[in-house]
């Protein structure tokens, strides 16, 4: 830790001390000629072991408004309608970077189409970004000159509580940029239908509750950013960041019920209301430094401070007597405080790259607690480093990267201490079949530390004799990765099939258990034996005329999974995931239709839905205006299904419609204007602190 610390110190120096060398904003103009050389005469993906390089042509870069609608093309990527941003096709976290600086969806929106010079996009991410997301997508753009950009747009349902709206301005002068970004999602729903039922035998007899419930829920994310960059190129670069999330939600449900004892029935009514509400200021400081001509050490700090309240109140009682059945009331205040800091150098070699680092991400939270248990205090510690090292390189057709890691995992609670050390190590390899045809294979393994609500101390009661609770005795899980990737790709089709396997000691699961505190069953997080998952994942897309007329994007993961309980018994499911996209796009005109058929995937001893879609939305753009159009869930409600195995204690359904948004018809429109071009640093350090504390 001293030596961190000092090298910390040592970094903070030098840029203190840093001298700007006297060099020309603007790229040389050599080399601007090459770029649109490439650019301008066809669109191609170009294959390395962990990462795809999209180029695109004239056509493309004209029809787009900004660089966001180059990521829809991408075989891999699509828009989701429903949140207006870029999601993978394959499902999982997406993390988006400008210049290997961590963006968000507006930053993308403020960068012009002719600025684009390629796209990289990680199915395998490097190290520093592996326990952050599954996918990694890196836009390259041309450098500084003085100039601004602004826009807006606002999305909204006609008939209910669906509000997308955003606005962004960023201005350059020299090598100063600044940037200022404001984003609205709201829902507000008063339909929401829930049927569930719980089904157990406790203490010799026979109980069924069976449950319906219609819920008005809602919630309201804000978020504002301002930033400024300062970048001398080829010597220094400066971020300070700061960033607001301004988040509110709430849920107010009635219901009844029939509840049986063996052969004993009572009609029960009840209401559920919770809220929870946090404002998160975040501050996040960035400086790199070029030394010499291969060497380059990067610094990036994070830290928030804020509180998170939380309350539920909960009822339910016999009709007509009016005697209760329970009452459970809920008041959690958490202070929350986050710090993340990343110290990172990397060598250039003639024949590879070599990148290290030092990550230190520490989550302090202190409970102030009102439940079903009485009231408590107590305070949490989640600590957690990483030290790694990757080297890549290219030789002939075969390209490599290796990497070791070790992360210690240091979980601290009132009522345990948990403090683990795991070598991280990581392969990837490469091979070139042909110019549009390549073979790759990637292994590694990590660890997962438990999360907060998984970890708390906390009660809720869900139901007569059932009670939801966390685990403080949680371990970290352990997951074992390969995959063994063949990629094709020509003027029609961009194909990509992954025969995968994944094995997680100590997995985490939700199971119901006896307890003995409460009486009856509570709902808690447990480590079980392991886990194990393999299938075939087929994805791509196929342009029948060679251009954006018509493009059909598929995924197909034919799948099976498999955990094994502390108890020893075996679970397992087999599925076949599925996402379709159409899309069209003729001048200024663009239509697309996504479809999914959902299907059931193991948690626990529950099998879950993923959620619907049945969307179709439609874009026209006009000079710096567009107007979309589109209906959303057509002929359905959004609908989320889970049920329990025959290995769990209660037999558990639960049945989700959100009534509101069936065939919901949303109208939409934005602006977007720049004038010249803009500072975009190159940051090779990204972090964020932990998500708010809920339960």
């Amino acid at each position: 830790m001293k030596k961190t610390i000092g090298a910390v110190l040592f970094v903070c120096c030098v840029f203190v001390y840093a001298q700007e060398n006297v060099k020309k904003d603007t790229i040389n103009p050599l080399k601007t000629k090459e770029i649109q050389e490439v650019i301008l005469k066809s669109q191609r993906k170009k294959q390395f072991a962990d990462k795809s390089v999209y180029t695109f042509d004239k056509e493309a870069l004209e029809k787009a408004r900004y660089a966001k609608d180059l990521l829809e093309t991408l075989p891999e990527l699509q828009l989701d309608p429903i949140s207006n941003s870029i999601t993978s096709t394959k499902g999982g976290t997406s993390l988006f970077l400008i210049n290997g600086i961590e963006a968000t969806d507006l930053q993308i929106r403020s960068v012009a189409p002719s600025e684009v010079v390629k796209v990289e996009y990680y199915d395998i991410p490097p190290a520093r970004w592996a326990s952050r997301a599954d996918t990694v997508v890196n836009i390259i753009t041309r450098s500084t000159e003085t100039g601004y950009v602004f826009g807006a747009d606002v999305s909204s349902a006609l008939t209910t509580g669906f509000v997308n709206a955003s606005a962004y301005a960023n201005f350059t002068k020299g090598k100063n940029n600044f940037g200022l970004e404001y984003s609205l999602n709201l829902r507000d729903y008063d339909n929401r239908k829930a049927q569930s039922i719980y089904d157990y035998n406790l203490n010799g007899e026979h109980y069924r509750s069976d449950e319906n419930r219609t819920d008005h829920f809602g919630y309201t994310f804000q978020n504002v950013a301002l930033r400024y960059t300062r970048l001398v190129p080829d010597n220094y670069a400066f971020q300070a960041k700061l960033n607001m999330d301004i988040f509110s939600r709430f849920s107010k449900g009635t219901g009844q019920s029939i509840f049986e004892k063996d052969d004993v029935s009572e009609e029960h009514a009840m209401f559920k209301n919770n809220a929870s509400d946090y404002v998160i200021p975040k501050l996040d400081l960035y400086y790199s430094k070029k030394i010499g001509k291969k060497d380059e050490v990067s610094l990036n700090v994070v830290g928030s401070h804020y509180t998170t309240n939380t309350t539920e109140f909960a009822k339910e009682w016999i009709v007509p007597s009016g005697i209760s059945v329970y009452d459970n009331d809920m008041i959690l205040n958490t202070k929350q405080t986050d710090f993340v800091g990343e110290l990172a150098h990397t060598h250039d070699f003639k024949d590879g790259k070599l990148s290290s680092g030092y990550r230190i991400s520490n989550t302090s939270i202190s409970n102030d607690l009102n439940n079903l248990a009485g009231y408590s205090e107590y305070s949490v510690n989640y600590l957690e480093q990483y030290f790694y090292m990757e080297y890549s390189g290219k030789v002939n057709t075969f390209s490599y990267r290796v990497g070791a890691g070790v992360t210690n995992i240091h979980n601290k609670s009132a009522a345990n201490t948990f403090d683990e050390w795991s070598f991280t190590p990581k392969l990837i390899l490469g091979y070139q079949l042909k110019n549009n045809q390549s073979l790759r294979l990637t292994s590694s393994f990590s660890p997962t530390s438990p999360w907060s609500s998984a970890l708390s101390s906390n009660v809720v009661q869900m139901a007569p004799n059932i009670v939801q609770k966390g685990n403080p005795f949680l371990k970290s899980q352990q997951t074992f990765a390969n995959n063994l990737i063949y990629s094709f790709n020509n003027k029609h089709f961009d194909f990509n099939a992954n025969l995968f396997y994944r094995y997680t000691n100590r997995i985490i699961n939700q199971y119901y258990v006896v307890d003995d505190t409460f009486g009856g069953y509570a709902l808690t997080y447990e480590n079980e034996k392991n886990a194990q998952r393999y299938g075939l994942q087929l994805s791509g897309s196929y342009k029948p005329f060679g251009s954006s007329l018509l493009v059909i994007k598929a995924v197909l993961t034919p799948a099976s999974e498999t955990v094994k309980t502390s108890t020893g018994a075996l679970i397992k499911n087999d599925y076949l995931a599925n996402n379709f996209v159409v899309s069209s796009e003729y001048k200024s005109f663009s239509i697309q239709y996504q479809l999914n058929i959902p299907v059931y995937t193991l948690s626990g001893a529950f099998l879950n839905t993923n959620e619907n879609q049945n969307h179709i939305f439609a874009r026209y753009k006009l000079k710096s205006w567009s107007f979309t159009t589109g209906m959303y869930w057509m002929g359905m409600p959004s609908q989320y299904k889970t049920k329990s195995l025959p290995e769990s204690l209660v037999n558990y359904n639960v049945d989700t419609k959100i009534m509101n948004n069936k065939s919901m018809f949303v109208l939409g429109l934005s602006y977007d204007f720049s004038k010249g071009k803009k500072t975009e640093l190159q940051r090779k350090l990204n972090n964020d602190t932990a998500p708010a504390a809920t339960f």
